[in-house]
C-alpha cells in the first residue's frame, strides 16, 4: 500500500470520527439550549436539534468527502503523510469549530428574539396633541 493511500485511510477515519462525534455532543447539548429556545416545547425543540444535526452532517461529510484528494507529489514519505494529514485533518477541525459557532449564534439570536418579543412593550407613543380648554369660570 502507497502513502497516498494510507493518508487517505487515515484522514477518512479521524475526520469521520471527529465529525460524528461532535455532531453527537451538539445534538445533545443542544436539546436542553433548544427547548430553552422553544420556551419548553419538547417536541419543536426535539426536531430542530434534528434538523440542524442533519443539515450538520451533510455539510461537514461532503466538505470532507471534497477534501479527500491529496496532490499526488505531496505524500511521498512518511513525513508527507504527517504533513498531509496535519493539513487536511487541521482544516476539517476548523470547519467544524466554524459550523458550531454559527450554530450557536443562530441560536441565541433566536433565544434572544423569543425573550424580547414575550416582555412587556410600552404603550404606543402618541400621534397627536390635544390643546386644553381654558377652564369654565364658575357662575356666582
Amino acid at each position: 500500500m502507497n502513502t497516498t493511500v494510507v493518508t487517505y485511510v487515515v484522514y477518512l477515519v479521524l475526520s469521520l470520527s471527529l465529525t460524528v462525534w461532535v455532531g453527537r455532543t451538539l445534538s445533545r447539548a443542544g436539546r436542553v439550549f433548544l427547548a430553552d429556545v422553544f420556551h419548553g416545547n419538547e417536541k419543536l425543540a426535539e426536531a430542530v436539534n434534528h434538523l440542524l444535526v442533519v443539515g450538520f452532517y451533510l455539510v461537514n461529510l461532503g466538505f470532507v468527502a471534497l477534501w479527500l484528494r491529496v496532490g499526488d507529489n505531496d505524500v511521498r514519505d512518511v513525513a508527507g503523510v504527517f504533513r498531509a494529514l496535519s493539513y487536511k485533518v487541521g482544516t476539517v477541525l476548523l470547519v467544524l469549530g466554524v459550523m458550531h459557532l454559527v450554530n450557536v449564534y443562530v441560536l441565541n439570536r433566536f433565544r434572544t428574539g423569543g425573550r424580547l418579543r414575550g416582555e412587556q412593550r410600552p404603550p404606543t407613543p402618541p400621534t397627536a396633541w390635544t390643546v386644553p380648554t381654558p377652564p369654565i369660570a364658575p357662575q356666582v
